[in-house]
This record gives C-alpha cells, structure tokens and sequence, in this order.
C-alpha cells in the first residue's frame, strides 16, 4: 500500500528532474515526476518509488523489515525536503529584482537531501570540477562494486557501494588524476571505519571541522554536501560555474559574457539573498540550464 506523504504547498516537482539527472544506473530510477532507488535500512535491504501526479505525493515501497517504514519515510521526507515551508522562502526570494520572475515562473522549490550522508560525500567528492553526466558515469561504474540487493526492482539491483566497497574496490574502477583517486580513496576509508562520521544532525560548523582538514574536499564539496545531507539553507557556491552562468541568464547574459563576473562579485550580487541563498542557487542553476 502507498503511504502519502504531506508537505506545506506549493510543491514544484523540479526535485524529481534534479535526482533523474544524477540517477545512478543499477541503483536509481528517475523521471520529471518520480525517484526510485535501492536502500539499506536498519534491518535490511528494500527499494522505494516517489511518484507526484500534480496534487500530491505518494510513496511505494518494498522493505525486508516492515519495522523499517518510519525510518524510510523519514528519509524520504528528508530528500524531498517535504517539512519546509516554501512560502516563507519564496516570499524572501521574490522581494529581490533579480529573481522575482523566477519565484513567480516556479514557487515552491525543494532542497535536495540525501537518502544516505556518507554517500553524499562521495558523490560530491566524485562530481566536482566534472559535468553531471560524467559524474553519472564514474559513479554508475563503481555501482558495480554494491552489494547485489535482496530485494531488486526493475533495473534496480544494486546497492550503492558502502564506503568499506569503495575504499576496497574502487581503484581498479576510477579514472582521471591520481591525486583525486587518492583523495577519494582516503576519504571512504574514513567514513567506513567511522574516524569520519556525519549525519543530518551535524550543524555547518562541525561538517566543516570534519570535512575541511581532509584531503580533496574545499569550499564547493563542503557547501554542496551541507546543503544535501543538512539542508542547510543558506549555502552559497561563489565559485560554480553554472552559478555564474545563472546569475548572467538572469541578465540576459551568454556564459561567455558571464565569465567576467569574480566569486566575490557573486558573493556580493547573492548577499541580498540571506538567509535563503541554498534555495537561490537552484533556481540559478536551473536558470542556467534554461529551465
């Protein structure tokens, strides 16, 4: 039976597109109006599907523990951000020139979360510097290192790799500069034997005190996974291309013409834009890509 799920309206199902995108094959399955994936849960493996049929949302799901329910729609919840209220950050949003016409085209913008921290970390370790698809790519071949799982669906068979996988298997699967395989390496080798360990109840500060000191992880990684595994809101990526390219479409710019803009311009033009600068890099980000 599908639970639904409740959420403060407006609810812009954009969400679903942004985890379509990054879907990892084997794992993941995703379309403009669902997410499915696979999960490891405390007592067991099981996979769910988040379907939005333009008034709400329902939540299909297959688990080895029943017992494990709240748990899942915890995370789901967590990964929709479903417990905010989008009025009180759009009625912010919209107030500044620049992204008035956004907030009204799309209101009700979602935070992605995270379904797992420590994958999060990888994912974003993975993805920096590199465009979306070729991060899909890296990451669906080191799928191949999960955990086949008890409860497969469709295309989803797999687990995603544990850190344990990753740092045992993945350097016969990972390409590009040896320093950034070592750096990634390093780290799942620290979050499988806990000498790092986040979770949704770290506070900015502490993910950086965490995450910061450890090797390939700067400004972008930390902000990136503050905003997906904390949901924090007021994150701001000053040196992302597709910011830049999102502040110069709201300008009527080309991304050639936006190069001229310097993070600290960019720090400056998002400074009206606290205390929800996460929720203004979305709709930048989408701006970019034109949608």
């Amino acid at each position: 039976m599908a639970v639904t799920l409740e959420f403060h309206p407006p609810f812009d199902p954009g969400i679903f597109a942004f985890l379509a995108a990054r879907a990892v094959a084997g794992v993941e399955e995703g379309s403009g109006a669902s997410y499915a994936r696979t999960v490891l849960l405390p007592g067991g493996h099981g996979w769910f599907r988040v379907a939005w049929d333009g008034r709400g949302l329902a939540l299909e799901h297959d688990l080895e523990d029943p017992a494990d329910l709240p748990e899942l729609v915890t995370r789901v919840r967590r990964l929709l951000d479903l417990d905010r209220d989008p009025a009180v950050t759009d009625t912010v949003l919209a107030a500044d020139p620049q992204l008035a016409s956004r907030v009204a085209a799309v209101p009700g913008l979602r935070l992605p979360g995270c379904i797992d921290p420590a994958e999060i970390v990888i994912r974003a370790m993975i993805g920096q510097q590199i465009t979306v698809a070729a991060a899909r790519t890296a990451l669906t071949r080191l799928a191949a290192l999960g955990t086949p799982s008890r409860t497969p669906h469709g295309s989803m068979a797999r687990l995603f790799p544990s850190p344990a996988q990753l740092a045992a298997g993945g350097r016969a699967i990972l390409r590009g500069p040896q320093r950034r395989i070592d750096a990634v390496l390093s780290v799942a080798g620290l979050l499988a034997d806990r000498t790092v360990a986040i979770d949704h109840t770290d506070t900015p500060e502490t993910l950086a005190g965490k995450l910061l000191p450890l090797p390939g992880i700067g400004p972008w990684t930390l902000g990136y996974v503050g905003m997906r595994v904390l949901g924090a809101p007021d994150v701001f990526l000053p040196t992302d291309a597709a910011v830049r390219n999102g502040f110069g479409a709201l300008r009527g710019l080309s991304p050639a013409q936006s190069r001229r803009f310097t993070p600290a311009d960019l720090a400056a033009m998002a400074e009206p834009l606290k205390p929800w600068r996460s929720y203004a890099t979305l709709h930048l980000w989408r701006a970019a890509a034109g949608s």
